[in-house]
């Protein structure tokens, strides 16, 4: 592989073809989608291909600025695969914004002139750059640190970062129908609440949040709806049980991609450290997240108007999925209902304000 060089002053990229690489996760691909607009900000006439796992594509086809997603499959055979046809797209720019082995050899091996990735990647993926990024600090929000790449290419974000979905009529009129099939205006006010999270120790107590259901039905402050796939039905069966309070279940039945089309209209979410807090807070909606073994300071909710609670024990944030601490998950315990219940009253007061 090429040796990593520096370019003061970057070359255009004016029609360029660039390939980026940001596979996954759910609110990892919503952090990048600043870097796409401030590329085409600069370089309208750029061409960007996005490379991303299958179960995520649907949201990257409604993000703008993107002109082709190339979905890749879980296993490695299938990454291996796209190379032939990777480099007859000629690249002549990829960027590497998930900084692992995988994502860096495709990088590497897609045939792109110019590689830039991180400094710090892990797995050896900086050998497959041409030009590294430094990371000046470890407390920095992931949407800051990718922008980083934005910059060093020559794409300086001008104003706050812009995450830019392309909601589509097909989008609004699905969330309409799945609204209305339960009663509710997609134009009244409701809450969204999301009760999984794919770290076992990112899951606030699904008693909690039966708790919150009862105190957000007694306060009368609108219909709350539950959201996510259909891989949380589980724990949103096991909430029935836990609660007095009635809620809309929406759980597996709005399509990922319809998901910004769905959050856009909700005057508040609450929520585990998730995907969907990402789409939220990308869209302006403010968000009550609890938050256990991870940091707000790096993969909190972007933007201001949000309300981050989160316990305060020695070990967090640990960014651990097994729990070692005792008493186990102390750090989300701590987070009592009403704090969530008094946090989304005055976000979504000031949200119906503003909106």
């Amino acid at each position: 592989m090429d040796s990593p060089t520096k370019h003061p002053q970057p070359p255009s990229l004016d029609h360029a073809r660039i390939l980026l690489i940001k596979p996954s996760s759910l609110g990892d691909i919503v952090h990048a989608l600043p870097v796409v607009s401030a590329l085409k900000g600069r370089w309208p006439t750029a061409h960007v291909t996005w490379v991303v796992k299958r179960q995520w594509a649907d949201l990257v086809e409604r993000a703008e600025g993107v002109d082709r997603v190339w979905p890749v499959d879980e296993n490695a055979r299938s990454w291996i695969g796209q190379v032939r046809a990777l480099r007859a797209e000629r690249f002549d720019l990829a960027v590497d914004l998930q900084g692992l082995f995988r994502s860096g050899a495709l990088a590497g091996l897609c045939g792109a002139p110019r590689r830039i990735g991180f400094a710090n990647g892990r797995e050896g993926s900086p050998w497959f750059y041409t030009q590294l990024v430094g990371v000046p600090r470890r407390e920095m929000h992931a949407v800051d640190r990718y922008l980083l790449v934005a910059e060093a290419l020559g794409a300086r974000a001008e104003g706050p970062p812009q995450f830019r979905f392309n909601i589509t009529d097909s989008d609004r009129a699905v969330v309409q129908s799945a609204l209305l099939g339960h009663g509710v205006s997609a134009d009244r006010p409701w809450m969204a609440v999301h009760v999984s999270a794919r770290w076992p120790t990112k899951r606030w107590p699904l008693s909690s949040f039966g708790a919150v259901l009862d105190q957000l039905n007694q306060a009368g402050l609108g219909p709350t709806v539950l959201i996510g796939s259909s891989e949380d039905r589980r724990d949103v069966d096991q909430l029935r049980a836990l609660t007095n309070g009635s809620f809309i279940d929406l759980t597996g039945l709005v399509p990922l991609g319809c998901l910004p089309a769905l959050l856009s209209k909700a005057g508040v979410l609450i929520t585990n450290d998730s995907g969907p807090m990402h789409v939220a807070a990308a869209l302006g909606v403010p968000v009550v997240a609890m938050f256990g073994p991870t940091s707000a300071a790096r993969t909190g909710p972007y933007g201001s108007g949000h309300h981050v609670l989160a316990g305060s024990v020695p070990c967090s944030p640990c960014f651990s999925r097994v729990c070692r601490h005792v008493p186990e998950l102390e750090c989300l315990h701590l987070i009592k209902p009403n704090e969530v219940v008094e946090a989304a009253r005055r976000l979504v007061t000031t949200h119906a304000i503003h909106r």
